[in-house]
């Protein structure tokens, strides 16, 4: 296997373990604890599309769904490799920084905080502009055709997504929301 490849599969496997630490907290909303929760596919779609982009990560490791890898490229595979091991530990810091405020859904909860800590303080939607760039990093990184596909679908989705929880927040945390906004970016620091 390519070392590229085995480094991939190692840290799939060490941030699948620390996201769900991470998150594991989050993971067990009741409906008791939901005080408001959206009607959207974009509750059940972009985490499918997640889970997509995994499995074709997987495969790419193993060189299906990839291009052909000649060396003359391999400058771009180290820099994809890069762009995905620093995104993937990022949005393992921002799923264990919502700690008690992560969920797979859009949801707000009963005792639901506003999050302006870690890389919340830059950007308000961290978690999703790490999922974007971890697997552009990849789909460079293992050549992944598939992977790439994704990514694509993910941008539109995830930015809706973001769009939905920021009016969320908006409507539950009003004036701190507002005064949070205006430091933060959407999903590019200091824009949006």
């Amino acid at each position: 296997m390519d070392p590229i490849n085995i480094i991939i599969l190692l840290n799939i496997i060490a941030t699948f373990g620390a996201n769900v630490t991470g998150a594991k907290r989050g993971l067990k909303s009741t409906v008791s604890e939901i005080k408001e929760k959206p009607k959207t596919f974009l509750q059940k779609f972009p985490p499918v599309v997640s889970m997509l982009s995994l499995l074709a990560l997987i495969l790419a490791v193993f060189q299906i769904g990839t291009l052909e890898y000649l060396n003359d490229y391999n400058i771009i595979r180290y820099i994809g490799l890069a762009v995905y091991l620093i995104f993937s530990w990022v949005q393992v810091w921002s799923f264990k920084t919502l700690g008690d405020n992560y969920s797979q859904d859009i949801i707000i909860k009963k005792n639901h905080e506003l999050v302006t800590k870690g890389p919340f303080k830059i950007i308000r939607h961290p978690q999703y502009l790490c999922q974007i760039l971890l697997n552009i990093g990849a789909t460079a990184a293992t050549f992944g055709y598939i992977v790439g596909f994704l990514a694509l679908i993910e941008i539109p989705i995830y930015i809706m997504r973001a769009s939905m929880e920021d009016k969320l927040l908006a409507k539950y945390f009003s004036e701190r929301f507002s005064d949070y906004k205006k430091k933060s970016g959407f999903m590019i620091p200091f824009i949006g």
